[in-house]
C-alpha cells in the first residue's frame, strides 16, 4: 500500500506461470499452454476493477488496449512520465512511483500489475498487497522468462513472494490442472 498526496493505492499482482515458474518462452511470448480461458476471465475482471494497470512495454505492445483501460507502461525510453495517446508512459529511474500514480490515477484505488518480470520485480520491492499466482500443472517452459528475476535453481515464485512478506491463501482450482493462490500481506 502506498499513501500519496491523500490517495491510497493497493498493489495487486497477477501472473499465470508454468510448473517451472515461467511467464514467457525464450522469445518473450506467452506459450499457448499458459493461455487458460478461466484464468483470463478472472484476470480481465480484476483489470476492470483497477484504477490503473502497470505493465512493461513489451506486454503493452503484445496486448493492445482495446478496452481503453487506464495504463501505466514502464519504459526506460520514457522521460519521467509522458501522457501518450495509448497510455501513460513512465520511467521509474526518472520519477518516483507516487508521482506517477498521482498523475495517472489521482483518486487512488487498486493498481493491477500484470507484469512482465521487470515490473513484477519492481513491485516485489515496493510491496504487494496481494499477488494472484496462477499455476498450470505439467507445463514446463525451460529457458523461458521467470516471473521474478530471483527465480532459479532452488528458488521458486512462492519463495520470492514469501520473502516479500506475503502469505498464501488456499489454492483454488479454476480449471483442470490450473490453480490460483492469492498471496496477501498478513
Amino acid at each position: 500500500m502506498l499513501d500519496a498526496g491523500g490517495s491510497r493505492y493497493l498493489f495487486h499482482g497477477h501472473a499465470i506461470v508454468s510448473a517451472d515458474d515461467r511467464i514467457a518462452d525464450a522469445s518473450g511470448a506467452t506459450p499457448a499452454a499458459l493461455r487458460v480461458e478461466a484464468d483470463w476471465r478472472r484476470f480481465q475482471a480484476a483489470l476492470d476493477g483497477a484504477v490503473v494497470s502497470v505493465l512493461g512495454r513489451l506486454g503493452h505492445v503484445a496486448n493492445p488496449n482495446r478496452r481503453g483501460r487506464n495504463r501505466l507502461v514502464l519504459s526506460s525510453g520514457a522521460r519521467g512520465l509522458e501522457r501518450r495517446a495509448d497510455a501513460w508512459w513512465w520511467n521509474p529511474a526518472d520519477l518516483p512511483l507516487a508521482e506517477a500514480l498521482r498523475a495517472a490515477a489521482p483518486a487512488g484505488g487498486i493498481v493491477a500489475i500484470p507484469g512482465g518480470r521487470r515490473v513484477f520485480d519492481l513491485f516485489l520491492d515496493v510491496g504487494y498487497d496481494a499477488f494472484h499466482l496462477t499455476r498450470v500443472e505439467g507445463v514446463v517452459v525451460g529457458d523461458g522468462v521467470p516471473v521474478f528475476s530471483a527465480v532459479g535453481p532452488g528458488v521458486t515464485a512462492e519463495q520470492c513472494l514469501a520473502a516479500g512478506g506475503l502469505r498464501p491463501g488456499p489454492a483454488v482450482g479454476i480449471d483442470a490442472g490450473v490453480w490460483e493462490t492469492v498471496w496477501r500481506k498478513p
